[in-house]
């Protein structure tokens, strides 16, 4: 599995580190609290430092549940079955999603709404950018069934699979050449 993901398009990064916060290969997840969660969300900058809220098991289970929507979009993108759009509209507009114009001259999309449904609506936006310029068609998570690790494909053709070939890649191909041998071997006592 791969390390901390290097630079991408759109603050992809992010939301990557996101779905990353559970290693199933190590069996260790960053989010297994309430309070791990508002840490994780402050650190990035998702939550204000001084004005935390007091997260809930409730809190904790909807953003499990939103890093897992990201997971599916994520399968998505590396050939699997598309993911419904709508949950995370929903998670928008819970977050109150809008365009807002700078005195600058630019265009932000920010959530108006604030606590855990703006931290996670947060999220979204660089999604939402992706999206538009077609970079989040890179952002995979690895089809080892023993990683998922998300990752951004910087292979020229889009099509890596996994989040490191020399690891997850190769034990993949490895399984798959020994059951492929196994179901080539004669029958056990029989003809050969």
């Amino acid at each position: 599995m791969a390390t901390k993901t290097q630079q991408v398009p759109n603050g992809l990064s992010l939301v990557i580190d996101y779905v990353n916060t559970v290693d199933r290969d190590r069996e260790t997840d960053a989010l297994s609290s309430p309070r791990e969660l508002g840490e994780w969300l402050r650190s990035n900058g998702l939550l204000e430092r001084g004005a935390a809220p007091r997260l809930s098991e409730g809190d904790l289970r909807r953003a499990v549940e939103v890093r897992e929507e990201l997971r599916k979009h994520m399968f998505a993108n590396n050939g699997n079955v598309p993911a419904d759009w709508l949950a995370l509209d929903r998670l928008a507009c819970r977050g109150r999603l809008q365009v807002r114009f700078t005195s600058g001259g630019e265009a932000v999309l920010e959530p108006e709404a604030g606590g855990l449904d703006g931290a996670l609506a947060r999220l979204l936006v660089p999604v939402a950018l992706a999206v538009q310029d077609g970079s989040w068609e890179r952002v995979k998570a690895c089809a080892a069934d023993d990683c998922q690790w998300a990752f951004y494909d910087r292979s020229r053709n889009h099509s890596g699979r996994w989040c490191e070939m020399a690891v997850c890649g190769n034990r993949t191909k490895v399984r798959s050449y020994r059951a492929r041998a196994a179901g080539d071997a004669p029958p056990p006592g029989g003809g050969g």
